[in-house]
């Protein structure tokens, strides 16, 4: 792991807002791939030992990822995630809501946008997400969002290490 990549997580709570500025050292068509493709979200996504398991993925403009996160002992924790906006290999958005087994959403939800740039070698991804409420950037945080984020992001690195 390089200790010199960029790596930041800011809450502001007064915009309900979470922004994510992280850096790998992997070009950016894998890094993408690492975010778009459900074959690859789901070997890293999931804070150990917890797995990811997508039920389906249509990755284009009003397409849909269904998936949870499962649990050591089975427990699922779905959502839905609905693309809105896609500009290959720079930017996607999409709204993510909390879900039940059968693809209702609970709302309210929060919109992500994801930015992606590549510097000399290294992949810089950048991920604001607006919560509709303050309730729910509280919840997300409460579950421990921060540190699931953070556990996963080195999934993704060693995944990206092997890959690479």
């Amino acid at each position: 792991m390089n200790n010199n990549l960029q790596s930041d997580f800011t809450v502001d709570k007064a915009s309900k807002t979470v922004i994510i500025n992280r850096e790998f050292a992997a070009g950016l068509s894998l890094v993408w791939d690492a975010f778009t493709k459900a074959e690859l979200l789901d070997q890293w996504v999931a804070p150990k030992p917890w797995t990811s398991k997508t039920k389906y993925m249509n990755f284009e403009v009003g397409g849909k990822r269904f998936y949870a996160m499962v649990s050591p002992e089975g427990l699922e924790h779905w959502a839905i995630q609905e693309y809105t906006s896609i500009t290959p290999k720079t930017n996607f958005k999409m709204f993510n809501a909390f879900a039940d087994k059968d693809e209702n959403p609970q709302l309210p939800g929060s919109d992500w946008d994801y930015k992606f740039s590549e510097h000399n070698g290294n992949t810089k991804v950048c991920i604001t997400i607006y919560n509709e409420s303050l309730e729910r950037m509280e919840r997300m945080i409460e579950m421990g969002f921060k540190e699931g984020f953070m556990m996963s992001v080195s999934n993704l690195e060693k995944l990206l290490e092997t890959l690479s």
